[in-house]
């Protein structure tokens, strides 16, 4: 099959683009990003629209839903939370989304999402408790985030082109040796805690003025090392396959995609914590198509996607029997684990920030990319 004909497989929905992707990784071959509309464009009429990240979008993880329905649901794309919220307080109406839990308690003030009747989900008994019980998400309703996926933010980088002085640190993505050679990801909601970290910020203290400077410091500092910042995580991983970065920061699924392409790769363990995170499933309170959104949720529960998610893109799944479909040695490999707190509070959690702090945070952010 050559590329046009594995474009127009990715367009009907018959080839992921994750795994169109991984084909040109291992053929050498860049590409743009598949514009996120294309899908949407193409579904049926009343069908569930999902707004979510770049790489949910696939036929892998609604293996239920397509059995029940015979089709994929609409699919909708943000680079960030922020950027989703803003959307859907204008006026974007869906039925799921998919935000974090740092974004949970401004989520909820916002009024534009229904708590999640959880016993119209078959596979809620076996969701992990410790994943549902994040601060704030119990009500007497149900639970607003049903918790699907959880996982780290850290540096991939190329263990043949860069070379670690000492332990692995945030420092890497620092390091005037490969300035600009380095990458990262463009959402605040990632690089801005990052840059905590590197800063020694304490995440109870990260709203406090003097937390702003310091992070804002090291933000500026960066800034001439980084060659790309972007959400396109695509991007990230085609750049580190060919050599034309050395390290970027990304979430575990990059590292896990290349090391599959056999490109030599890790995924850094920082000496001062990886950043940890946990994201979810969220239903509009004006969903159009309720009963499919459940199946939407329900089908991201499933073992099988559960399944994909830790073998394909190495994050955690929510459903605890996902876990038994592979040994131990196999989860240690992909720095998982079956208990999810030992991995979520070996490194720096999220937590939820004010609207305030966000709009602050990222207006900042923003002037520091474009160079002031």
């Amino acid at each position: 099959m050559d590329v046009l004909d594995q474009l127009g497989a990715v367009r009907e929905g018959k080839l992921s683009r994750r795994k169109f992707t991984k084909g040109l990784l291992a053929a050498g071959v860049g590409m743009a990003t598949m514009p996120a509309a294309t899908k949407r464009a193409m579904a049926a009429d009343g069908e569930a629209t999902y707004f979510t990240w770049g790489g949910y979008d696939i036929p892998e993880l609604f293996v239920p839903y397509q059995e029940k329905h015979g089709v994929l649901p609409n699919f909708s794309i943000f680079g960030g939370s922020e950027e989703a919220l803003t959307k859907m307080r204008g006026g974007f109406v869906v039925d799921v989304s998919h935000p974090c839990n740092a974004g949970l308690t401004r989520w909820i003030q916002s009024g534009l999402f229904q708590p999640i009747d959880t016993s119209r989900l078959s596979n809620w008994a076996d969701v992990m408790p410790a994943l549902v019980d994040l601060p704030g998400n119990q009500t007497d309703g149900g639970v607003w985030l049903a918790p699907f996926d959880w996982g780290q933010t850290s540096v991939t980088y190329r263990t043949d082109l860069f070379e670690v002085e000492g332990e692995e640190s945030w420092d890497m993505l620092w390091d005037q040796r490969y300035a600009g050679r380095l990458g990262s990801l463009a959402s605040g909601g990632d690089a801005w805690w990052c840059g905590a970290i590197k800063a020694g910020v304490d995440f109870d203290d990260l709203d406090t003025d003097e937390a702003f400077e310091k992070i804002a410091a090291v933000m500026r500092e960066q800034r001439p090392l980084i060659r790309t910042y972007t959400d396109d995580t695509t991007t990230l991983e085609q750049a580190l396959a060919s050599g034309e970065m050395v390290a970027a920061m990304t979430w575990n699924s990059s590292a896990t995609l290349l090391q599959a392409e056999g490109v030599p790769v890790a995924f850094a363990k920082p000496k001062e914590g990886a950043l940890t995170w946990v994201c979810g499933l969220m239903i509009h309170k004006d969903a159009p198509n309720i009963d499919r959104a459940y199946d939407v949720i329900d089908s991201l529960l499933s073992v099988e996607s559960g399944k994909f998610m830790i073998s394909d893109y190495g994050y955690g799944h929510s459903n605890a029997k996902s876990f038994d479909q592979f040994d131990e040695a196999t989860l240690a490999s992909l720095g998982l684990s079956k208990n999810p707190i030992e991995i979520l509070q070996a490194g720096h959690f999220q937590r939820p920030m004010s609207q305030e702090w966000e709009t602050r945070m990222n207006e900042l952010f923003e002037q520091i990319k474009a160079g002031f």
